[in-house]
């Protein structure tokens, strides 16, 4: 991680990734980027759904590979480049039919790794392939919920997702939330743990650097007026005066209090639930 004097209040607690030692090259591949729109929290209708999003520094959108759908065709890592669309490093890799493409590297890739997707691939870091042939015990990222349906799960800076058990053709893995889940054998995934694992150490130091990311400011309940909120009004400090908290919309929030729908189709797949609460 990367610090600095503290020359100005801002620089004092500040600290980042220094990507000097992990990036190589600073300029994509045209032909694998686009422009495009950022949702911002709002729907198709310009609502907002999400508060705390918009603005922010205007992004060139990578084209990540997470389909996986070029099987048994060996690949080498060609760089290694920061993405700002992700907390995790992209490599733009050739094939050796020499086809490139941009992919979600795992935290020990360096240029010139090679890396295979296949049903009887190795078992290393970088290679993929179905859980049922990945050993209990092993980390895994970039997990498919289903058989092709692309990868879903574990694509953050330093994520991974651990194999726990292999029963009636599901295998059990512990996520990043504690939450342990049942996913079809054939579902495929790739292993180790995803890149920039320091990335959950970075303080941006100040408030605009948040304004930068697309961060708006995060308004406390307690001190809006009560047409504002559920928690707001009172002479002075308050007490929330009910025994849940809630968003604005006036539903569960924080404080380990459960939103799951109880009706969810996913259910069924849930061995245990996440540990919420105070860690």
């Amino acid at each position: 991680m990367k610090k600095y004097r503290p020359t100005t209040k801002s620089r004092r607690m500040t600290s980042h990734v220094e990507f000097r030692k992990f990036v190589t090259t600073d300029e994509p591949l045209k032909s694998l980027t686009r422009g495009f729109r950022r949702a911002n929290g709002r729907n198709n209708s310009g609502i907002i759904t999400t508060r705390h999003k918009g603005g922010g520094h205007k992004r060139l959108y990578r084209e990540i590979d997470f389909m996986f759908e070029k099987k048994n065709i060996p690949f080498f890592v060609k760089t290694v480049e920061y993405d700002p669309n992700r907390s995790g490093f992209i490599g733009l890799v050739a094939y050796k039919d020499g086809e490139r493409r941009y992919m979600l590297l795992p935290k020990t890739a360096r240029v010139g790794d090679s890396f295979l997707v296949s049903d009887n691939a190795p078992v290393t870091p970088g290679n993929r392939l179905p859980l049922k042939n990945i050993p209990v015990g092993t980390f895994v990222y970039n997990v498919e919920l289903k058989s092709g349906g692309g990868a879903r799960v574990a694509r953050s800076g330093g994520n991974y997702v651990e194999v726990t058990a292999k029963e009636g053709g599901y295998v059990d893995i512990k996520l990043p939330s504690t939450e342990v889940r049942k996913v079809p054998e054939n579902a495929w995934a790739t292993v180790g743990e995803v890149s920039n694992d320091e990335n959950r150490l970075t303080n941006l130091g100040k408030a605009g650097r948040s304004r930068w990311l697309g961060i708006r400011p995060t308004v406390r309940g307690t001190a809006m007026n009560p047409v504002d909120h559920p928690h707001g009004g009172g002479e002075g400090r308050q007490g929330r005066g009910r025994r849940r908290a809630i968003s604005t919309y006036g539903k569960p929030t924080g404080k380990g209090q459960k939103s799951r729908r109880a009706k969810k189709y996913s259910n069924k797949f849930i061995v245990r639930r996440r540990k919420v609460g105070k860690k």
